[in-house]
C-alpha cells in the first residue's frame, strides 16, 4: 500500500469523528485551538474566589510523624514539615468522610505519592477528636494538599528543569470545587481517583510500580518521578495530538490513545541547545520552506559577506541576501532539497523557536543517541507528517496535499482544526512498541525531581512554568 493510500485511509474514519466534523474554512480568520487556555495570572482561579479560612500549618520544631505504611524511599526519606501558614478553603467534615480520606491517604502509594506528606497521624488525632472545626481544618488542609498533588504534580517548579508547559488543570478543576464535590455526594475515594491522567502510558507507570517490590527503592523511585511528570501536563491530552518523548528520541502521532504514527526524531544537543519541555499548537504546515538565517550566522559567521561576495555560490547553495535600511545584512536560504528545514515545517508559534521540521541530514536518524539539533525536533518522513497534518487539520485530499509538497514552491497551510503538540521528558515509560522502558536521562532532569521525592513535601505557589531563561536560537542546523 503506498503512502498516500495509506494517509487516506488514516483520514477517513477520523472525519466521520466529532473531533474532525468541522469543515474546511475559506475564512481567513485564527483557526480554532483545542488547546486548553493558558492562564492569565490576572484573573482569580475558582478556587481563588472562594472565600478559604487561614488553616495554620505545624509551627517550626514540630517533630515529623511518619505513617507506619509510607513508602520509604531510604535514610533521606522525610514527612513533610509545613513551616508557614497558607490559606486552604475550609469546609465542614463528618467524621465518616475524614475516615474516607484518611483510608484514601493510607493507599496513595499506589499513585506514586508519599503517605506522609499527608500527615495521617495528625489527622487520625482530629478524628479522634469528633467532629469539630479542628477536623474541618486539618481534613480540609491535607485533602487540599492531596488535591495539588494529583492535579498538578508533587515535584516543585523549581525542579522541574526547562519546564514551560502550563498545566491548566487547577483553573479547570479547582480545589474548592472538588472538596465540595467529594463532601456532597460523600465520595473522597472517587474524586481522588478521578484526577489520575488519562493517558494510557500513566496507568502503565502505575502497574510497574505495583509490580515492583518495594526493597527496590531506586527503581520504584524512577518510576514515581516519571508517574508525577504525567500529572504537571493537562489531565486529557485530547483527541489527536503530537507527542515526542525527547529521550526515546521519537515522535508520535496520536489518535483517541492509540499510536497512529511514529517518527524518528533528532532533538536537541545537551546544554544551550536542549529541547525545552513544552506544550504547544500546530497552526499551519509549510510545504518547501524558507529560512531565515540567524544572525549569529550571516553576521557571527560571516555567512551575508560570504553571499553578497559570491553571487555564484550563493546562488547555487539557494541563498539569498538583501541590506536593510541600517546596513544589517539578512540572508535567506530558499525552498529546495538542501533547505536547512529540508521540505516540510510544522509551525507551533512560541516564544523558544522550537518547532518541528524536515532536514536534508537524514543520516543521523541512523544513529542510537540522535541529539545533534538546536533544539528544534528534526523529524524522519517529515513530508509525510506535514501532509498527515494537512488533512487533518486543513481538509485536504491526499492528492492535493502530495501535489502542493512536490511543487518545490514555498505554501503555507493553515489549520482549520489545530492539534496539541507536547514535548516532554520522561525516562521510564513505555516506548512506541508498548512495552516498558527507561530511557537514557540525556539532559540530567531527572536528578532534581528524584530528590524532591526524598525531601519533605513543600507547600505550592502560583508558579506554572520555570523561571530559567528562554533560549531562543532558531538555527536548525
Amino acid at each position: 500500500m503506498t503512502s498516500l493510500s495509506v494517509l487516506g485511509l488514516l483520514a477517513q474514519p477520523l472525519v466521520a469523528q466529532p473531533v474532525f466534523a468541522q469543515s474546511r474554512s475559506t475564512d481567513a480568520g485564527e483557526p480554532e485551538n483545542i488547546l486548553p487556555r493558558p492562564h492569565d495570572p490576572s484573573k482569580p482561579s475558582a478556587q481563588a474566589t472562594a472565600t478559604p479560612t487561614a488553616v495554620p500549618t505545624a509551627t517550626p520544631g514540630a517533630q515529623p510523624t511518619r505513617a507506619p505504611n509510607s513508602d520509604d524511599l531510604g535514610p533521606n526519606s522525610a514527612p513533610v514539615i509545613q513551616d508557614i501558614t497558607v490559606s486552604e478553603p475550609v469546609m465542614p467534615w463528618s467524621l465518616a468522610d475524614a475516615r474516607a480520606l484518611l483510608t484514601t491517604i493510607e493507599h496513595i502509594t499506589s499513585e506514586g505519592l508519599l503517605p506522609a506528606d499527608y500527615q495521617p497521624s495528625t489527622l487520625k488525632a482530629a478524628i479522634a477528636a469528633g467532629e469539630g472545626d479542628a477536623l474541618d481544618a486539618e481534613a480540609s488542609k491535607v485533602f487540599g494538599w492531596l488535591i495539588e498533588d494529583l492535579r498538578d504534580g508533587r515535584t516543585p517548579m523549581k525542579d522541574r528543569l526547562q519546564w514551560f508547559a502550563v498545566d491548566p488543570d487547577q483553573d479547570d478543576m479547582p480545589t474548592a470545587k472538588l472538596m465540595a464535590e467529594a463532601l456532597s455526594t460523600h465520595d473522597v475515594a472517587g474524586i481522588v481517583a478521578r484526577l489520575a491522567p488519562t493517558n494510557p502510558d500513566y496507568a502503565a507507570l502505575k502497574a510497574a510500580l505495583a509490580a515492583t517490590p518495594r526493597a527496590q527503592t531506586a527503581k520504584r523511585l524512577l518510576i514515581m518521578a516519571n508517574m508525577d511528570r504525567w500529572r504537571w501536563l493537562k489531565h486529557d491530552l485530547g483527541d489527536v495530538y503530537l507527542m515526542t518523548n525527547v529521550p526515546e528520541f521519537q515522535l508520535r502521532l496520536v489518535v483517541r490513545n492509540k499510536i497512529i504514527r511514529t517518527y524518528k526524531t533528532v532533538v536537541g544537543k545537551p546544554g544551550r541547545t536542549a529541547t525545552p519541555q513544552l506544550a504547544e499548537t500546530v497552526t499551519a504546515v509549510v510545504f518547501n520552506p524558507t529560512w531565515t538565517v540567524p544572525q549569529s550566522i550571516t553576521k557571527g559567521e560571516g555567512l551575508g559577506q560570504k553571499v553578497l561576495a559570491n553571487p555564484n555560490w550563493a546562488r547555487n547553495a539557494g541563498y539569498k541576501a538583501t541590506k536593510d535600511a541600517n546596513g544589517n545584512v539578512w540572508v535567506v536560504q530558499q525552498p529546495g532539497p538542501n533547505n536547512s528545514l529540508g521540505l516540510m515545517k510544522i509551525d507551533m508559534p512560541n516564544e523558544h523557536a522550537i518547532y518541528l521540521h524536515d532536514t536534508p541530514s537524514k543520516q543521523y536518524f541512523n544513529e542510537k543517541v540522535r541529539a545533534f539539533s538546536h533544539g528544534c525536533i528534526r523529524t524522519e518522513r517529515a513530508v509525510e507528517l506535514g501532509m498527515t497534518m494537512a488533512i487533518l487539520g486543513a481538509g485536504m485530499s491526499a492528492s492535493e496535499a502530495a501535489d502542493i509538497s512536490r511543487s518545490g514552491k514555498y505554501t503555507k497551510v493553515p489549520m482549520t482544526r489545530t492539534f496539541p503538540v507536547y514535548l516532554t521528558y520522561f525516562t521510564q515509560g513505555t516506548n512506541i512498541d508498548g512495552q516498558m522502558q527507561t530511557f537514557d536521562d540525556i539532559y540530567g532532569r531527572d536528578k532534581p525531581v528524584l530528590e524532591s521525592f526524598q525531601q519533605p513535601r513543600e507547600l505550592k505557589t502560583d508558579q506554572r512554568e520555570s523561571d530559567e531563561e528562554i533560549i531562543k536560537l532558531d538555527n536548525p542546523l
